[in-house]
C-alpha cells in the first residue's frame, strides 16, 4: 500500500474513534456572503470548508486523520503547500507532515474583511515560505476568486509546489456523480517510476490490468487511486456534477499558474467517501529528491522554484450553478462577455450562464 493510501487508510479508523471531535472548541473561521452564496474558511489551517448557494447543499467535505500532533480538523478544500505528497525520510523526522505544512498551521486574518472580501496569511516554519490569500466573493453571483501569492523567506531558493486539494463528499458525492475537464494526456500514479508515463492515458480514461477505468465516475472501486492529467488550453477547468441534486460546482485556472490535474478517488464500505479535483504545480506524487531527478512529464514541470525573497502569485476561480435534474455532465466551460457559459454533455447540448465580473 502507497504512502498516501495507508494515510488515507487511516480516515476510518480515525472518524470511528474520535467521538471527541464534535465536543471540541468552536473553531475560528472567515464568513464571506452574497446574495447568492456564502463562503466559509477555518482559520485552524486555512481550509475552505464551505462554499454554498444560498439555502443549499456544501459539496465540500473532508475530515482529515492524523497522529495525535496534527489533531483530527475539517479541510475540504486544502491548499498543499510546500508540497503534494509524501516528505523524503529525512524531512519527515524532523517534522513535515504530508503535504506540507500550509494546512497544520493557523492563519490570520489580515486587515480589515469585508462582507464579501478578506484577505488572510500564514506563515510556514519549516518551508520558510509565507502565504498570502486573497479571497473576493462575486457582488451577485455564486462565484468565488481566489489570488495566494508565497514569498520565499529563506536567504536562498528553493524548490516547491503548490496544489489546490478540493475535495468532494457526501451527500453531494455518490455514485451518480460525475466529474467533467477539458484536461488531456495523463499517467497512473501506480505506474512504476523513473516513467510513469510511459503508460500514456487520455481524459476521461485510465486503466486498471489493462482494462479501461471511466475517471469520470466513482462506485464502489477506486483504483486507479490517484491519475494526473495535463492542461493543454491557455484556462483549465474542472467541474463536478450531481443531477439528483441539480447541482453543479467548478473551478477555473489558468494553465501558467496551474498545468496539472491530479484526480484522487476513496471508497467506504463500498461507497464514495470522497473525490480530490486537484489543480497544481506538479503531477508527481513524490518526494522532492525524486521530482530533481524526474524534472519533467510531457514537457511539464514536476516543481518549481522560487528565489531568496521573490514572491509568486497563482488565481483560480471556483463557482456554482442550478442545474436540470436530467443534466448530463459537463462538455466545456467558457468565459466571455462577462459570464461564466457551462455547455452539457451530449445531444441536449444545453448552456448555464452565470452572470460575473473579471475571472481573476
Amino acid at each position: 500500500m502507497s504512502t498516501r493510501s495507508r494515510w488515507f487508510a487511516a480516515l476510518v479508523t480515525a472518524i470511528l474513534s474520535s467521538s471527541s471531535a464534535s465536543s471540541q472548541a468552536p473553531r475560528k473561521t472567515l464568513r464571506l456572503e452574497n446574495s447568492a452564496a456564502a463562503v466559509v474558511a477555518d482559520l485552524g489551517g486555512g481550509s475552505i470548508v464551505d462554499f454554498h448557494l444560498t439555502g443549499g447543499l456544501n459539496p465540500l467535505h473532508w475530515i482529515s486523520p492524523d497522529d495525535v500532533k496534527f489533531p483530527i480538523r475539517p479541510m475540504s478544500h486544502f491548499l498543499c503547500l510546500d508540497r503534494w505528497g509524501p516528505p523524503s525520510d529525512a524531512e519527515l523526522k524532523n517534522g513535515m507532515p504530508f503535504h506540507g505544512e500550509a494546512s497544520r498551521v493557523e492563519w490570520r486574518v489580515s486587515g480589515q474583511p469585508g462582507p464579501r472580501s478578506a484577505a488572510m496569511i500564514a506563515v510556514l516554519p519549516l518551508a520558510g515560505l509565507e502565504v498570502r490569500r486573497v479571497m473576493t466573493l462575486d457582488a451577485e453571483s455564486p462565484v468565488l476568486r481566489v489570488t495566494e501569492t508565497v514569498t520565499n523567506r529563506n536567504k536562498l531558493g528553493r524548490m516547491y509546489n503548490l496544489v489546490q486539494h478540493v475535495t468532494i463528499g457526501p451527500p453531494f458525492l455518490d455514485e451518480t456523480t460525475v466529474v467533467d475537464s477539458n484536461a488531456t494526456r495523463g499517467f497512473m500514479q501506480s505506474s512504476p517510476l523513473p516513467n510513469p508515463e510511459a503508460i500514456e492515458i487520455h481524459w476521461p480514461e485510465a486503466t486498471k490490468a489493462g482494462k479501461p477505468v471511466d475517471m469520470r465516475r466513482l462506485t464502489d472501486d477506486p483504483d486507479p487511486n490517484v491519475v494526473s492529467y495535463i492542461i493543454e488550453d491557455d484556462l483549465g477547468w474542472v467541474t463536478a456534477t450531481n443531477s439528483s441534486k441539480q447541482l453543479l460546482i467548478g473551478y477555473i485556472f489558468r494553465k501558467s499558474d496551474y498545468p496539472w490535474l491530479n484526480l484522487w478517488r476513496h471508497v467506504q464500505n463500498g461507497h464514495p467517501l470522497a473525490r480530490g479535483l486537484e489543480f497544481g504545480t506538479t503531477g508527481l506524487h513524490q518526494p522532492f529528491p525524486i521530482l530533481a531527478e524526474k524534472p519533467r512529464i510531457f514537457g511539464r514541470q514536476t516543481y518549481t522554484y522560487l528565489d531568496a525573497g521573490s514572491s509568486a502569485a497563482r488565481s483560480y476561480t471556483a463557482f456554482q450553478a442550478k442545474i436540470p435534474a436530467d443534466f448530463a455532465g459537463v462538455a466545456s466551460i467558457a468565459y466571455a462577455n462577462g459570464a461564466i457559459t457551462i455547455r452539457e454533455r451530449g445531444p441536449q447540448s444545453r448552456e448555464v450562464a452565470i452572470k460575473t465580473g473579471p475571472l481573476f
